[in-house]
């Protein structure tokens, strides 16, 4: 009877129902959650491989997300990489990663439909996708002076340029252009307004979804 009763009061210590915490700042917590995204990152392209083989998706719409996977991954891993985790390998190894498909990925950097014949293609796609991103992060941050925006915005005109599938028509390459124009006749510590900031998002987030179309059908 009293061992029936301790064992209930053992149950009901409330020190024992408390919610453990992986992190006790703010530093801890942006550590973990960047951990977390690192992992997300690398379990979704090992789906991708899978899906791919199982034939569950096309090629072009394997060719688009496992570029934009790629650059997330690369800035993923930046955010993680340190002294306990100085290679991708040692993160996969402390977590039990089972991910030989994605990590194949991960070391030809490119997707297995683009073969590597074909000069500085994959790098072209894979450094649009990050421009992409990047141009648009910086808005949503509230980075909205010329000189802060308008180098990235140039060097995607460009790398669009050196691609072939990318034509004079190309919408996203227009948009692109068009605001390049518009930063050029702003000075260096100008800022764009609201409403240009507004319309500017909207204008890249049509092209990057455009390219993304464009490399399906490419």
């Amino acid at each position: 009877m009293s061992g029936r009763s301790s064992f209930g009061q053992g149950v009901l210590r409330p020190e024992l129902l408390q919610e453990v915490k992986l992190y006790t700042n703010a530093r801890e917590r942006e550590k973990y959650d960047n951990m977390a995204d690192l992992f997300a990152v690398i379990n979704t392209l090992q789906c991708l491989e899978k899906a791919y083989i199982k034939d569950a998706v096309t090629s072009k719409e394997y060719t688009a997300a496992c570029s934009k996977l790629l650059v997330q991954y690369k800035v993923a891993f930046k955010q993680v990489q340190s002294a306990e985790f100085p290679t991708i390998e040692a993160f996969t190894k402390k977590y039990r990663l089972d991910c030989p498909a994605a990590m194949a990925r991960i070391q030809e950097d490119r997707p297995i439909t683009i073969k590597d014949d074909k000069g500085n293609t994959s790098k072209s796609i894979a450094d649009i996708v990050m421009l992409f991103i990047t141009i648009m992060d910086k808005l949503r941050l509230n980075i909205h002076a010329m000189d802060e925006i308008q180098p990235d915005l140039r060097d995607l005109k460009l790398t669009l340029d050196r691609l072939s599938v990318v034509t004079e028509d190309f919408e996203g390459k227009i948009a692109v252009e068009k605001w390049l124009k518009t930063l050029g006749e702003m000075r260096a510590h100008d800022e764009l307004t609201e409403e240009q900031v507004r319309q500017m998002l909207f204008d890249l987030e049509q092209s990057y979804n455009a390219f993304n179309r464009l490399l399906q059908h490419a």
